[in-house]
């Protein structure tokens, strides 16, 4: 009998339907690739979790199948989700300098020992397996970004990372078209492509653009100069430098995120920094405010981050004076709106000039936009297309675009996380569906918190908490002491002294009647103080909060 043909599966366990949390398995046979290993920072409801990271249990099982780890950038989205993984899982790391220097700063971080970390370049081939992984230079919001080329006994895979194509980057590295059009003449079976700006006609601006508004408003500039941007976004920060270099002016770097990646950059030699140019936070008052330029985080509003405590005069070392001028060199991630409007309307009322992306060209992004998106695709005309890295309508516009450049309907797979596409040289097909979701991650505990803690953490949070303390007799059930009543975010008590008086009595009575009953154990007990209480608060105030019986036996 003629030998079953082995399938090529591609799992995307991540990055479906959401911005982040990039993950990918390619497997054949007894071989497992990853591509990227990436956090998602936690939505709205997701009460008090610091990161939410993707669930493995489908690499759990074949962990020894598992090979190798590419990355194909080192934005947290692609690479944050390493060190609670590698706990779990053990495998040599491949991605390019920059990439395993912040990766390398992560996990040490974390107290992680032991990871064979690899540096490649692009161009280089690594062997893994029945796979042969190639680098392909590409260019996007923060240096050494690459594309894969993974070469499998089935054909070839095209994942794209994060993108756009800028003629003019900072760094002069091109992405590599002459190679995208190289594998497109050879045949590519499989492209997986960033799909994040498809809605955006024309083609992205280059980076460079950034740096000549730089230029013109620090030209202008009377006091000292603000500028937040993302810590990873380098080629902006070294903008950011050269416009300072340019004035005159020294500069300071705020944010424990913003300090790292400029030690990382200029470390392994990514950014050029004058000497004498970078000066120490603590320092910032001994030069004239003319000749200052400081670098934060906080574009995105996040409430802890270095701009948001300077809008709230919470920071220790920078006091915002009127008149300085404020720079967001950033577009709002979607959610993030409400909070980077209110850090901007802080500062407003705190004196301070703010330009960002509505007033003045201050940021581009590192996403490809459509025209750049049909450049890809008519390179590498691939035979399947798989939309990856954004929401559903981004997946879906993408998925439309392709067939706009004549692929058939059916050989484009809008995925759900979890789903398993498998390949041969002429067929590809969503066969089925492994364990995909979210693993939240709250301090140390990772998945220890459930929709059900996270229920109970909104309920608590929308109506608050009610204590019921009762002391009763062992020997006859009867009330020795209480019910005594602690509110929490309930009501304030001083102003509802009657309210919680009643309460009392109404509880007092429901014990009373389990007396007489003669009911004594606990669960009836508590669930009796519970429904009577419950009914009475709703009742009076039409409120429901979380009531917590609590009864001693002495």
């Amino acid at each position: 009998m003629p030998r079953k043909l082995s399938k090529l599966k591609i799992i995307p366990l991540g990055g479906l339907y959401e911005i982040g949390k990039n993950i990918t398995v390619i497997e054949y046979e007894n071989d497992i690739i990853i591509v990227d290993c990436g956090i998602i920072f936690p939505e709205d409801e997701m009460l008090g979790i610091d990161v939410v990271i993707p669930d493995i249990s489908y690499l759990m099982k074949n962990r020894d199948k598992i090979k190798g780890i590419f990355l194909t950038h080192g934005h947290e989205d692609h690479i944050g989700a390493l060190p609670y993984i590698l706990k779990k899982i053990r495998a040599p790391i491949y991605g390019t300098k920059f990439t395993i220097g912040l990766v390398e700063n992560k996990l040490q971080e974390h107290k992680i020992n032991n990871v064979k970390l690899n540096v490649v370049k692009p161009g280089n081939w690594i062997k893994q397996g029945c796979f042969k992984i190639e680098f392909i230079s590409t260019n996007h919001s923060i240096p050494d970004s690459v594309a894969l080329a993974i070469h499998t006994p089935v054909g070839t895979v095209v994942h794209t990372g994060d993108f756009k194509i800028d003629y003019t980057p900072i760094n002069g590295e091109i992405i590599d078209l002459h190679k995208f059009a190289e594998l497109g003449k050879k045949g590519v079976l499989v492209l997986m492509a960033d799909s994040t700006n498809v809605e955006r006609p024309g083609y992205t601006m280059s980076e460079r653009t950034v740096g000549e508004t730089f230029k013109d408003i620090f030209a202008e500039a009377k006091r000292r100069i603000l500028v937040a941007t993302f810590a990873s976004n380098i080629h902006r920060i070294q903008q950011v430098i050269d416009a300072a270099v340019l004035f005159d002016r020294k500069v300071a770097v705020s944010g424990r995120s913003m300090v790292n990646a400029v030690n990382v950059a200029y470390e392994l030699g990514y950014l050029r920094i004058p000497d004498g140019t970078l000066i120490d936070i603590n320092d910032i008052d001994q030069y004239p405010d003319n000749k200052i330029v400081i670098i934060t985080t906080g574009s995105q509003g996040e409430p802890m981050s270095a701009l948001a405590r300077i809008a709230s005069s919470g920071h220790k070392k920078v006091e915002l004076m009127p008149g300085d001028l404020v720079v967001i060199s950033a577009t709002p991630i979607p959610g993030n709106e409400k909070t980077v409007a209110k850090v901007i309307n802080q500062l407003f009322k705190r004196g301070a000039e703010v330009i960002y992306e509505a007033l003045a060209d201050v940021h581009v992004s590192g996403h490809a936009k459509r025209e750049e998106l049909k450049l890809i695709h008519s390179l590498l005309k691939p035979k399947f297309f798989i939309p990856v890295h954004g929401e559903y309508r981004h997946l879906k516009q993408h998925a439309q675009l392709a067939q706009e450049l004549g692929m058939p309907e059916e050989n484009v797979f809008i995925a759900e996380n979890g789903s398993v596409i498998e390949f041969t040289k002429n067929s590809g097909k969503i066969t089925h569906t492994v364990n995909a979701g979210n693993i939240l991650v709250d301090g140390l505990g990772i998945g220890d918190v459930g929709n059900i803690v996270l229920r109970d953490r909104k309920h608590l949070s929308e109506d608050g908490l009610i204590v019921v303390v009762v002391t009763i007799s062992k020997e006859n059930g009867e009330i020795l002491a209480g019910p005594d009543i602690i509110s929490r975010g309930f009501v304030y008590v001083r102003e509802s002294e009657d309210l919680m008086e009643e309460a009392k009595e109404v509880v007092r009575e429901a014990l009373i009647e389990c007396e007489k009953n003669r009911i004594t154990d606990w669960a009836t007990l508590k669930s009796s103080i519970k429904d009577t209480l419950r009914s009475y608060i709703y009742g009076k105030i039409k409120r429901n909060p979380m009531i917590l019986p609590i009864i001693m036996e002495v």
